[in-house]
């Protein structure tokens, strides 16, 4: 306003010497009191008009969209990778050393518990017991005529003793022959599907080298290594959502086993879930992931992780506030508190019915008039 007055006072200033040539001092005077009036006159005239524009000039406000809060339940849980394994996964080994005679199963088979797999070679041991044998009949022979002698009273006791510790004895070596005969025979332990066979026709087997693997996976067992922070707040009987992205698949189950112990080397303990996978889709090491529940609280206020900005005072986010009938933005400084999902407790700070800004809240500063959309 003050440089407008100045630029046209000197304006007619300059406009009324230069179409002057009064060179003296009265007249001088006289003229500057007529440009004087002149600004006076322009003054007033400018105020008018200021008066009459603000008058029709509304204010502008900024468009925005409010949330109003209400109490609800919140919740956080941990998500963490869990490990999936078979509850029956065996690798069968023979139970003695020998050259595999016989392979009986083709990887992918169904068995069930007690099934041969394979046979080790046992023709020694076969025909140590067919000799054996031989002397068995013999002694069992003589073994017979000295008991009949000696419930005659006939001969003596020392012969009928040899004759049965001689019998005895052999059908003991046979029966030891015919149960390294039958170690030789390489047994499914459980029911399951043969998955792997590690060994063919020739190769020499031992308890020490696994022949196959057989597998049953109609129960299944996940393991998930939990932060020992949540020791506390996790516990054997708590509900747990499985998923599964590979076979877009979710499963509800419960926790079986919390770990007595913590890894020293990444401060985890362990929990077990157990479930049952009667199409046996569900395989051994597939992704999955635990969804365990630490925190709820029945009754929260609840915002979007976003709307809440920082400063150096605190964490704050920005309200509708009703001023003499106009709604203007309120900057509030808020207490968060536990966030999943891109969602935020706020503890402190806000409370049911408030209007949270949602949309423009990058906008407005404290005290800006607003209109909500």
């Amino acid at each position: 306003m003050k440089k407008i007055l100045f630029i046209v006072t000197t304006a007619l200033i300059v406009s009324a010497c230069g179409n002057t040539n009064v060179t003296d001092d009265a007249a001088k005077r006289k003229q500057l009191q007529e440009l004087k009036q002149q600004v006076h006159t322009l003054e007033q005239q400018i105020h008018v008009l200021e008066m009459e524009l603000s008058a029709n000039e509304t204010e502008e406000l900024v468009n925005i969209k409010a949330n109003t809060l209400e109490n609800q339940k919140f919740e956080h849980f941990i998500e963490v990778t869990g490990k999936v394994e078979a509850e029956q996964d065996v690798d069968v080994s023979p139970e003695s050393a020998g050259i595999i005679k016989e392979v009986l199963v083709t990887e992918g088979q169904q068995v069930s518990k007690g099934q041969i797999l394979a046979r080790l070679n046992t023709d020694v041991l076969e025909r140590s017991v067919e000799e054996l044998q031989v002397q068995l009949d013999l002694a069992i022979t003589n073994y017979e005529r000295q008991k009949n002698l000696w419930d005659q009273n006939i001969g003596s006791e020392m012969e009928f003793l040899q004759a049965k510790n001689n019998k005895e004895s052999l059908e003991k070596r046979i029966n030891s022959l015919n149960t390294q005969i039958e170690m030789a025979e390489v047994k499914s332990p459980i029911n399951g599907v043969v998955d792997i066979v590690y060994q063919k026709k020739g190769n020499i087997g031992s308890p020490q080298t696994p022949f196959a693997k057989v597998i049953n996976t109609s129960n299944i067992k996940i393991y998930g290594e939990i932060s020992e922070t949540y020791i506390t707040k996790v516990h054997k009987g708590d509900n747990v959502e499985i998923r599964f992205p590979a076979l877009n698949k979710t499963v509800d189950a419960t926790i079986n086993q919390i770990g007595n112990t913590i890894d020293p080397n990444n401060r985890t303990f362990r929990v077990r879930i157990n479930i049952s996978n009667p199409t046996n889709m569900i395989k051994p090491n597939l992704v999955s992931i635990l969804s365990m529940r630490d925190y709820v609280n029945d009754s929260a206020i609840v915002v979007p992780s976003l709307y809440i900005k920082e400063d150096f005072k605190g964490h704050y986010l920005y309200i509708v506030e009703n001023n003499s009938g106009k709604h203007i933005a309120k900057k509030v400084y808020v207490t968060p508190g536990v966030s999943n999902n891109n969602m935020t407790e706020i503890t402190d700070g806000l409370t049911a019915g408030t209007q949270v800004i949602s949309e423009g809240y990058n906008q407005v500063v404290n005290g800006t008039a607003v209109k909500i959309n």
